[in-house]
This record gives structure tokens, sequence and C-alpha cells, in this order.
């Protein structure tokens, strides 16, 4: 859906307020807060820092479900097709509505955000980390991962579009015996 110039020009505005906050909450914080914030309270959550408002925040694997902070059977989580397999519907309004869904699910178990979607390319089938990732196609990928993102975020939960490896893939360099 386009957007008019006058909804373009406010949502440029809004962003601009909203990273006017976000710095002056941050320069607030003494560098001991700030290392608190990178380094994080535990595996999957981030520490509160009330001084500037700041509640705790809980991360989750989400590509294909919401892990949540409990890995047990008393909550378990909906199991979705891999991200490969929505990729090869060409449907990002299904990878939308597949947002929506877990984003749902992310709200029940008390997650803020998503790790999730993995958007690397399928270069070279060596790469262990392919069920997370769409297609070897960059259209592609970024079509879906858009309506993911779209629909995850629609509901409320925040989103991280991550990359298994950031580095291009290479073959080992062969040694001489």
């Amino acid at each position: 859906m386009a957007k008019t110039v006058a909804e373009a020009e406010t949502a440029q505005r809004d962003d601009k307020a909203r990273e006017a906050v976000v710095e002056a909450a941050l320069a607030e914080l003494d560098l001991d807060a700030k290392a608190r914030l990178l380094s994080g309270q535990d595996m999957w959550t981030l520490p509160a820092l009330p001084e500037i408002g700041l509640r705790s925040l809980v991360m989750s694997d989400g590509p294909i479900g919401v892990r949540g902070v409990r890995w047990t059977a008393d909550d378990p989580s909906v199991a979705l097709p891999s991200p490969t397999a929505l990729a090869a519907t060409w449907d990002p309004e299904l990878a939308r509505r597949t947002g929506v869904l877990l984003a749902q699910e992310a709200r029940r178990k008390g997650v803020h955000v998503l790790l999730a979607p993995t958007v690397n390319l399928h270069r070279s089938p060596l790469g262990g980390r392919h069920f997370e990732a769409y297609s070897e196609d960059p259209y592609l990928t970024g079509e879906i991962g858009s309506g993911y993102v779209t629909g995850v975020q629609s509901g409320g939960v925040g989103t991280t579009t991550r990359p298994a490896g950031s580095a291009p893939w290479r073959p080992p360099t062969p040694t001489r015996s």
C-alpha cells in the first residue's frame, strides 16, 4: 500500500521524535548502565533501567515458532514450516499472516522481540543454518521478510532481522602437506 506524501512526512517526523527520545534517554545513562544493556541480564533478557523508564526486555528465537524463556513441555510453542518452505510459496501475504500468528504467540509467552527473520541468502549447500533463511533470491527474501516483519510488528512485537553469519562463505584454503 503506497503512502501519500503527507503520510510519509508525518512518519518521518514521528521517527525523528522517537529517535530524539531515545538519544535523550541514552545520554542519561552512565557507562555501567550502557554495558548492562549490551551484556544482558541473562540469555534472553535485557535488564530494566527504571531511571529512564525502560522495563526488562525479553527476546526469543522466532523463525518458526516462539521458544520463549522456558523450554518445557508445560509451555509448548506453535511450530510452523521452515522459512524456506514459506518463501517457496512466493506469498508475502502468507508471510504477514505468519508474522501475526507469531506476534500472538510472543505476547502469550511474554516476549517483546523475536530474533528473526533470518535474511541470509542461500549461497552454498554447506551452510548449516539455511533452514532459518528464505531463499537464494534477494528479491524473494526481501518480499517474504518484509511481510513477516510487518505481521509481527502489527501485533506490537519487535523483530530483529539477522544474518546467521555476516561474512560471505568461502571455500577452505588448501594447505600443502
